[in-house]
């Protein structure tokens, strides 16, 4: 027996696979965003009108915060700098520093010190910034830092949405100096004293 096909048949004539829960989709791509996605790139990704993303993170934030009788999530999702990303609730930022205090160990990996050391000298810097001075993904690296409390976001770009970070009272704790005027010079460590970094460099 043969099945006669359409030889002049189109991807358009496929079946079309079910459309995707518009809410669950943006929850899945903000997991896994580093920085904040803006409602049109949203949009774009989903290919979904801005309107009907928007009114789905409405109803995400409302989900979230208990409204009409939903339970209060230990995360939220917040608008900054024009884009929208999850945080850890307010109420829970004992609880998380205390499980990454315990949970993590003491020593940081070569990669976490590197990156760690332009972080100090050049902030505030992106993440696209430092990733460009290691030639190296750093996503992973700057959330372990973040983790450990030695860096933080300093503020959000208000054209771009990217997050710039600089150290905290802790880093310099752990490296037992009162300020950033103390670290040492940089530039006698570069082979030229300047290269992969701007001249305005200790």
């Amino acid at each position: 027996m043969t099945i006669d096909t359409d030889p002049l048949a189109t991807d358009a004539d496929a079946p079309r696979s079910a459309p995707v829960d518009l809410e669950r989709a943006i929850e899945a791509i903000l997991m896994i965003a580093d920085e904040p996605q803006s409602l049109v790139s949203l949009a774009t990704a989903l290919r979904r009108p801005v309107k009907a993303v928007h009114e789905a993170i409405d109803r995400l934030v409302a989900d979230y915060d208990g409204v009409d009788g939903t339970v209060v999530r230990g995360f939220e999702l917040r608008e900054v700098g024009g884009g929208w990303r999850f945080y850890v609730r307010a109420d829970y930022d004992e609880a998380v520093a205390d499980f990454v205090t315990s949970e993590n160990p003491s020593r940081l990996s070569q990669a976490a010190l590197e990156t760690l050391a332009v972080i100090a000298y050049k902030q505030p810097i992106t993440r696209s910034s430092i990733a460009a001075i290691r030639a190296v993904n750093v996503d992973s690296v700057v959330r372990t830092l973040a983790g450990r409390g030695l860096i933080t976001e300093l503020f959000t770009d208000s054209e771009t949405g990217a997050i710039n970070y600089g150290t905290t009272p802790l880093m310099l704790q752990q490296l037992g100096i009162n300020s950033l005027d103390e670290l040492p010079p940089i530039s006698p460590l570069l082979a030229d004293g300047s290269e992969g970094f701007d001249n305005d460099f200790r």
